[in-house]
């Protein structure tokens, strides 16, 4: 049974349509190249960069591929100004960067799925309150709501669990901040799919709204959600990274892509670029890699751009 449906679905359109798409099939091992090796960073990282005592100020600004003068360590991308390996870092800062990014995106999801069936399906006075609270954060830029949203959020947490917390409020500020998308396509396809047959035949047999929202029309939405949260995940990746850059994201315990550039620029003009390169183009591979890999299931899903 298990060999039958993996030869279905090797032999399906989608995969038939991913085979002649180098583009997708690169950026598709990318990004699963990236995150085996932010969720391995453990063990495939030279060393530990947040154990202090595997750590040499010695080792401080040592170039790529290059000896040490004092220690005679070398380090594939180079050491940052505390003596790190600046691989390693990459590899734990990927793991922030992502845990981030995935977790944003499906309370963004979650949130804004379940606040479009409920204006698409409900409509009335639901519909416009939802709505209208869209379209005036729709007015503010998502970045300045997350930034807003973080301030206030981090102003209420105690201080002594501020640096605990500083993630899950990124998470929540990140999220906050993108439902509006989901919901409106959401409420989009319920409002077509409510006046399907097989939606009017459960209302006639009396089941309850709630059942018929997520057991009928909600399983008929998703198909552009999926395409919307994989788009979605590099803009919160980037927003992230954004966030820490400015200082208002992850704490420096816990430094994410963001915060490894934010330390970075500060040697760029006394000559230590690896610390700010290596991290950055990480960034740049990681969120143009799942954009192009949205892009290409967008075309695919959709079948009015085929």
């Amino acid at each position: 049974m298990l060999q039958n449906r993996l030869r279905s679905w090797l032999d399906s359109d989608f995969m038939w349509r991913l085979s002649r798409s180098p583009v997708a099939i690169i950026s598709l091992l990318v990004v699963l190249l990236l995150v085996l090796g932010a969720i391995f960073a453990p063990w495939l990282a030279p060393y530990d960069p947040y154990d202090p005592a595997t750590l040499d100020l010695m080792n401080g600004f040592t170039p790529p591929l290059t000896a040490n003068d004092f220690t005679g360590q070398s380090f594939l991308f180079g050491s940052d100004d505390q003596g790190r390996d600046v691989l390693s870092t990459i590899l734990h800062g990927m793991r922030v960067s992502l845990f981030v990014g995935v977790a944003a995106v499906a309370f963004a999801m979650v949130l804004g799925i379940s606040l479009g069936l409920l204006a698409g399906y409900l409509g009335g006075w639901v519909d416009t309150l939802i709505m209208r609270i869209a379209d005036i954060q729709l007015t503010f830029p998502s970045i300045l709501v997350a930034m807003l949203i973080f301030g206030i959020a981090k102003g209420i947490t105690p201080v002594e669990y501020r640096d605990q917390m500083a993630i899950w409020v990124l998470i929540i500020a990140i999220g906050l901040s993108d439902w509006v998308q989901f919901a409106r396509v959401v409420r989009g396809a319920t409002l077509v799919e409510k006046n399907r047959e097989y939606v009017m035949a459960a209302q006639l047999i009396g089941q309850p709204k709630l059942t018929i929202m997520m057991r009928h029309i909600l399983p008929n939405v998703l198909s552009p959600v999926l395409v919307i949260a994989t788009i979605s995940l590099a803009l919160a990746i980037i927003a992230e990274a954004t966030l820490s850059f400015l200082g208002v994201g992850a704490p420096p315990t816990q430094p994410s892509l963001g915060t490894l550039i934010r330390i970075g620029q500060g040697f760029m003009f006394s000559g230590e670029w690896w610390i700010l390169l290596f991290p950055a183009c990480t960034l740049l591979v990681l969120a143009l890699s799942v954009n192009l890999l949205g892009d290409w299931l967008r075309d695919t899903l959709n079948p009015k751009l085929r």
